[in-house]
């Protein structure tokens, strides 16, 4: 009986190791199955690799300055008697802006003026007499001399009198005015900024290697946060004949139009400064590229059979690259207009990784 118990579970524990060792081996030879398989192929996006009119441009940042852009100050003190402007007119070349008190000036300039009216008869008189010899030569000449200081002293009040008047010195924009009537000015008190916003300069730096493609005259495009996504034309007006020592760029300053006014002095600008002509030029996106130590590289897809089959996979290709603008770059050397290229989905291929085709989500 004991016997028989003991055949019986021995016989139960072989059972159980047989079903346990084929389980395993089971399990094993699946593993292996799956590591022998060919891998399932990776889903990426894959964009056409286009041929362009391309517009060389270098971008930089500036600052706008008027064309013509004073703070109006005023010559001699004294007190406001009238203020002939509003905050803000468009006021005209040699127009009345502020009239200060000129009561003892005016009264000094008529009395020079009668002593200059005095000084000229009795220079006359004296002509009549020298002709006759009945005065000497001396007494001549004092005469001709209290007749240039009569006129000397009435210049010099109308020049006097001239300061108590502020004229706008150009045609602009009058900004808002820092006087009132009645207020008592010292000589250079500020009165109000003009600026004429016909047009506008703006400077800015570019590298010193960037000197040989510019020129007077090239064209340039300026954007401001106040108008974003216009665009304002202009040109280069001056390069600077010096590199500045410290940081080795180059000044210039660029004359931009304004059309209806919407751009101010001390707005800042992003430009960019086109250079040279259109060329055709491969371009792709720039999240194709991958850009490394040891060079650019991106993933072009190939087509191959496979059991019979079209199937897809990709070849990793060095190129050398251009200029990047707008989420796009210029492909020099190592790709041709109309091959495919992946555009996302890299981090997973390897060289000949096979593929397949899927919708960029960033470009829906």
């Amino acid at each position: 009986m004991l016997r028989r118990r003991l055949l019986v579970m021995l016989a139960i524990v072989i059972v159980v190791v047989a079903l346990l060792a084929g389980y395993k081996a089971y399990s094993i030879y699946q593993q292996i199955q799956a590591f022998s398989a060919p891998p399932a192929p990776v889903s990426v996006s894959a964009v056409v690799a286009e041929q362009r009119d391309w517009q060389s441009q270098v971008a930089a940042i500036g600052s706008l300055t008027a064309l013509r852009g004073v703070d109006l100050g005023v010559e001699a003190g004294g007190t406001v008697r009238s203020v002939l402007f509003e905050s803000g007119q468009q006021v005209g070349a040699g127009q009345p802006l502020l009239q200060m008190d000129n009561a003892v000036e005016t009264a000094s300039l008529r009395t020079a003026e009668a002593e200059l009216g005095l000084a000229l008869v009795e220079y006359q008189r004296g002509s009549n007499l020298i002709e006759r010899q009945a005065i000497s030569r001396s007494e001549f000449d004092r005469l001709g001399a209290s007749l240039e200081k009569a006129r000397a002293s009435v210049a010099q009040l109308k020049a006097t009198l001239a300061k108590k008047r502020l004229l706008a010195p150009f045609a602009g924009t009058i900004g808002i005015r820092q006087v009132d009537v009645g207020d008592y000015l010292e000589p250079g008190t500020p009165v109000a900024t003009l600026q004429d916003l016909s047009m506008l300069y703006v400077d800015f730096f570019l590298p010193e290697q960037e000197f040989a493609r510019l020129q007077v005259g090239q064209p340039l495009q300026a954007s401001v946060a106040a108008w974003p996504g216009e665009r304002f034309a202009g040109r280069i007006e001056a390069i600077n004949p010096k590199v500045e020592a410290t940081t080795r760029n180059l000044q210039v300053r660029a004359l931009l139009a304004n059309p209806q006014g919407r751009l101010l002095p001390g707005m800042f600008a992003h430009l960019q400064v086109l250079l040279g002509e259109r060329r055709a030029q491969v371009v792709v996106p720039e999240t194709a590229v991958a850009y490394t130590l040891y060079g650019n590289s991106l993933y072009v897809v190939v087509e191959r059979e496979e059991d019979g089959a079209p199937a897809l996979s990709v070849e990793r290709r060095f190129v050398r690259t251009g200029e990047r603008r707008d989420g796009q770059v210029v492909i020099l050397e190592g790709l041709q207009a109309g091959e495919r290229v992946v555009s996302s989905g890299q981090l997973k291929l390897d060289n000949g990784t096979a593929i397949t085709l899927v919708d960029d989500p960033a470009a829906r």
